[in-house]
């Protein structure tokens, strides 16, 4: 699949989610205007809505409803922005840029950003758990329990202590990179994929492979992540680069240079690509979308 058709379908379905996100934020009571505006301003600054996409592709490539899909989707990118909002505090990495804009403390104010965080995480929840993202209860349960467990102290809010941690005690192994960034970024990549199984009723080996194809695709996206860090245009990322390096965090750019990072970059994404062979032709999307990381600028 060329480049074009993936940057197109990618282009296309954060259209149409941000649709369906902006119409799920509308729907809910203003009784504390201050706190929606905020959470909306967060929301809805655009940006790839890569995980999206994903929830959105294997759930189709699982033969799922496109309407339960889009909620589950919702949800997912509702706890990353609160992991944004939250990450570009000042007393985590104090950044004024965010998608272009400037961050939520520094368009409203720290107080407010931690709470509109704290509200979006709670409602990511809350669209999990509504009927309306699915009927049978049971897929809902499932649904809450491994967004809570991608996102708890064993996953992305563990990944970013040990982040901070490296701050002071430096990491020089490459296995401790690894484990920080697989619980930081690749478990909500992982549950992600999952996530579009389950919601589309999928059986255990579907949902395995996906969930595989994710971490590893979270991992690929992750390094090249940092690479961008290193090498980035700022007017291009919508943020500050080279913080990274600034703050001393450990990354497989500070161990092992910009092509040993880009050569485990690769790995990753071939690594990803392998666990696709069960879908047959109705992945190829997600295959580009693996493929396309290395070589992305933003």
């Amino acid at each position: 699949m060329s480049s074009q058709i993936y940057t197109s379908a990618l282009a296309q379905t954060a259209s149409e989610f941000d649709v369906a996100l902006a119409d799920l934020l509308a729907s809910q009571r203003d009784d504390v205007p201050r706190i929606w505006d905020a959470m909306r301003y967060a929301s809805l600054a655009g940006g790839k809505r890569l995980r999206p996409f994903l929830v959105l592709t294997c759930a189709e490539v699982c033969g799922g409803s496109r309407e339960s899909a889009l909620r589950v989707a919702a949800a997912v990118e509702m706890m990353h922005t609160y992991s944004l909002v939250h990450d570009d505090l000042p007393a985590m990495d104090d950044d004024d840029m965010r998608r272009g804009q400037p961050t939520l403390h520094r368009k409203f104010d720290e107080a407010t950003a931690i709470l509109a965080g704290d509200a979006l995480l709670t409602l990511a929840f809350e669209v999990l758990a509504d009927p309306a993202t699915h009927h049978d209860g049971q897929t809902r349960a499932e649904l809450v329990l491994g967004l809570a467990r991608a996102v708890g102290a064993r996953g992305m809010a563990g990944g970013q202590m040990l982040d901070l941690e490296a701050e002071i005690r430096p990491v020089d192994d490459e296995n401790q990179v690894m484990r920080l960034e697989s619980m930081k970024t690749g478990a909500l990549f992982a549950w992600s994929c999952e996530a579009g199984a389950v919601v589309a009723g999928a059986g255990e080996k579907e949902r395995t492979k996906l969930r595989a194809f994710g971490a590893e695709f979270g991992m690929a996206f992750q390094i090249t992540d940092d690479i961008l860090d290193e090498t980035g245009n700022p007017d291009e990322a919508g943020k500050a680069v080279g913080k990274d390096s600034e703050r001393g965090k450990a990354t497989l750019v500070s161990l092992g240079g910009l092509d040993g990072a880009r050569d485990a970059a690769l790995d990753h994404a071939q690594k990803a690509v392998e666990n696709l062979d069960l879908f047959g032709e109705k992945a190829d999307l997600l295959r580009a979308a693996a493929t396309q990381l290395i070589d992305r600028r933003v």
